[in-house]
């Protein structure tokens, strides 16, 4: 049974989980966050300088809780892809290092990937087809997969522009609710209305893209109506609420039409903002109204953590693919083709 090293860094959190056929037996995990929250946003370099300090002690605190030694790790599955570059480059230099070290095998996976792997961790192995949509603050996509180690994954559709996690960052630097703004609106919509203001649902019309995605203007919908407030309060929690509304009766949609156009019976619901409540409870109740199963990790497996990227490469492991060079380099803008970096091989 391969133990799987599994390291995380795209970009503000120092992810590590440990890994043996399909258990996690340990993770640890820091965050650079409040030192970005000043910002209003994640700065790139502060990122690679918070990975650079956490990668070490976090490999140890991941060793320690899975009670076994770096000497007990059989191969090293580290994030080559997408993500901050230099944030990236951190975390794929290390798991080179500790490969080389140990004389094990590295596995160079694809973030995305990572995401859609971890609820195997909770709920077992994914069946044999599934439809994914993946909501983070960089990525907005509904994915056809397969066997994630060894087909490729095919792109239904994917964001235009803003990702849903940006969007809900923006409009909470409108609200002037603190970074991130995804918790940070959730909290406070609980004391809205969903239904005050009609908000559009982009890309939903009847000649759009069916599995395209964009939220750009749903964004700029909600700063012109806060414009208009002029000298009036502004109802935070209103525009809160009806904002990621629009948001999850968006995303929802699509993915259960997807659902249905693929003959797919079962919905993996991840990335960060599959966190918010208010997308989980609509996926819930329009997965149960369609017949779909809808799965859903825990929602501190819904944010980037290093048990997605472990839960990657023992999937790798376990299905005898061919590992990556030591010489393989990051790649900040990688397209997703399967669970490595460079696809299915």
């Amino acid at each position: 049974m391969p133990t799987v090293l599994g390291i995380e860094t795209s970009c503000d959190e120092t992810g590590v989980g440990i890994v043996a056929d399909g258990v996690l037996l340990g993770e640890a995990l820091a965050t650079s966050m409040d030192e970005h929250a000043r910002f209003g946003g994640v700065v790139p370099e502060i990122a690679a300088r918070a990975h650079l300090h956490a990668i070490t002690p976090m490999v140890q605190h991941a060793l320690d809780r899975a009670g076994i030694g770096l000497a007990d790790i059989d191969a090293v599955a580290a994030t080559a892809g997408p993500g901050l570059a230099t944030a990236v480059q951190v975390g794929l230099a290390a798991g080179k290092a500790y490969a080389l070290t140990l004389g094990k095998p590295l596995y160079g996976v694809h973030h995305l990937a990572g995401h859609a792997a971890v609820d195997i961790l909770e709920h077992g192995p994914l069946p044999a087809r599934c439809v994914a949509l993946i909501i983070s603050g960089g990525h907005t996509s509904l994915l056809l997969l397969g066997d994630l180690a060894r087909d490729p994954i095919i792109h239904l559709g994917d964001t235009a522009d803003d990702a849903a996690g940006e969007a809900f960052d923006k409009v909470a630097r409108l609200l002037g609710l603190p970074y991130p703004g995804g918790p940070a609106i959730d909290r406070i919509a609980r004391d809205g209305d969903p239904a005050a203001i009609t908000f559009p649902r982009p890309m939903t019309g009847p000649n759009d893209p069916p599995y395209r995605f964009s939220f750009s203007g749903l964004k700029t919908a909600v700063a012109r109506w806060i414009e208009k407030c002029g000298d009036r309060p502004v109802p935070v929690a209103d525009v809160a609420a009806s904002f990621q509304e629009a948001v999850a009766d968006t995303v929802t949609r699509k993915a259960l039409a997807a659902c249905h156009d693929h003959r797919v019976d079962t919905l993996l619901l991840v990335g960060g903002v599959a966190a918010n409540s208010r997308v989980r409870q609509l996926a819930e109740q329009r997965c149960a109204a369609a017949g779909v199963r809808l799965r859903v990790p825990s929602p501190r497996l819904c944010t980037d953590n290093g048990a997605m990227i472990a839960a990657v490469g023992d999937l790798l492991v376990r299905a005898n693919v061919t590992p990556d060079r030591l010489d393989l380099g990051p790649d900040p803008s990688a397209v997703l083709r399967g669970a490595l970096l460079h696809g299915p091989r």
